[in-house]
């Protein structure tokens, strides 16, 4: 009786496959983009449907993973307790769920905050949920640079939230995390290198080695480095940002270093958890430096492509 309790589904375990870490560290990407976008306050009705659709409609599209990787995350060390791999949440309770959270959250960005931001969102979900996720990732090593265009989506869900625009500002927020996501998975996938290659998943360290994968993670790095002082040079953020991304920058340069020199064993953990800090940290002297400098920070037309060609 005890074991049959013990299987049983909790709201922790519904919650555990929204994958809330993530989910959160993307909402606050989206808060930047939202106050990025005006130079005055977000309305507090955007603000709060605005962060409520987005990160149902994220969560939903974690729950499929979840679903679709079940066999693999129940051979994995990292993954093994999840509620779907474990059986806790059947196949068609986590079905249901995803279906539920995502269209609870469709419906308020489509009504409480605009179509464009909904469109997007189902955009990312498609992305994210069905083709990142059942194709990409077992499809080729280049799995976390096509599809971390999906996830690098939430800046943009942001910005559009507020501005029912798509402008030159929110897409280079998108940049910075399209360019974070290659050197941040892959120093996860040093570390899980044998799980990944237990289970079939070709991960750039499983199909091309440890000294290609360390490489091109210092590549991504220096290229992230430089796609994260752009906003300081297009007018967008001031001295205050740019200080905070060139040191962020040099702490991600260190480690992507480390692990090129291959001396510190624990270096890939270290790099995985520092691009997490980095990417919080980055975007949070965004907003930062946004009202700190509000006089170096021009609203609306300046983000847009017309006006940065000009």
């Amino acid at each position: 009786m005890s074991e049959l309790i013990s299987n049983r589904a909790t709201w922790r375990d519904y919650i555990d496959m929204c994958k809330p870490r993530v989910v959160l560290l993307m909402l606050l990407c989206a808060v930047v983009g939202m106050f990025l976008a005006t130079p005055g306050m977000v309305p507090m009705a955007t603000l709060t449907l605005g962060l409520l659709g987005i990160g149902l409609v994220a969560g939903s599209a974690a729950v499929v993973n979840h679903l679709a990787d079940a066999h693999i995350d129940a051979r994995m060390a990292r993954t093994q307790n999840r509620p779907v791999a474990t059986g806790r949440v059947s196949q068609n309770q986590a079905m249901v769920f995803s279906a539920v959270t995502g269209i609870t959250g469709m419906a308020i960005l489509w009504f409480g905050v605009n179509p464009l931001t909904a469109w997007l969102n189902l955009a990312s979900w498609v992305g994210y949920g069905l083709i990142y996720t059942f194709y990409l990732k077992r499809a080729t090593p280049q799995n976390i640079v096509i599809g971390g265009l999906f996830g690098a989506a939430p800046p943009l869900f942001g910005w559009t939230a507020v501005t029912n625009s798509v402008d030159a500002g929110g897409l280079l927020l998108v940049l910075i995390i399209f360019a974070w996501t290659p050197p941040h998975f892959w120093a996860l996938a040093l570390d899980r290198k044998e799980e990944y290659a237990k289970v079939g998943v070709p991960m750039l360290p499983v199909t091309h080695g440890d000294v290609f994968t360390r490489l091109h993670i210092l590549l991504y790095t220096i290229i992230l480095v430089i796609a994260s002082i752009l906003p300081f040079l297009i007018g967008m953020s001031g001295l205050i940002y740019l200080a905070a991304a060139l040191a962020l920058g040099a702490g991600f340069l260190y480690w992507a270093i480390v692990l090129v020199r291959n001396t510190n064993p624990a270096a890939p953990m270290e790099t995985f958890k520092y691009s997490i800090l980095y990417l919080a940290l980055l975007f949070v002297a965004l907003l930062v430096d946004h009202y700190l400098m509000a006089s170096q920070v021009m609203p609306g037309p300046i983000y847009t492509f017309e006006a940065i060609a000009g």
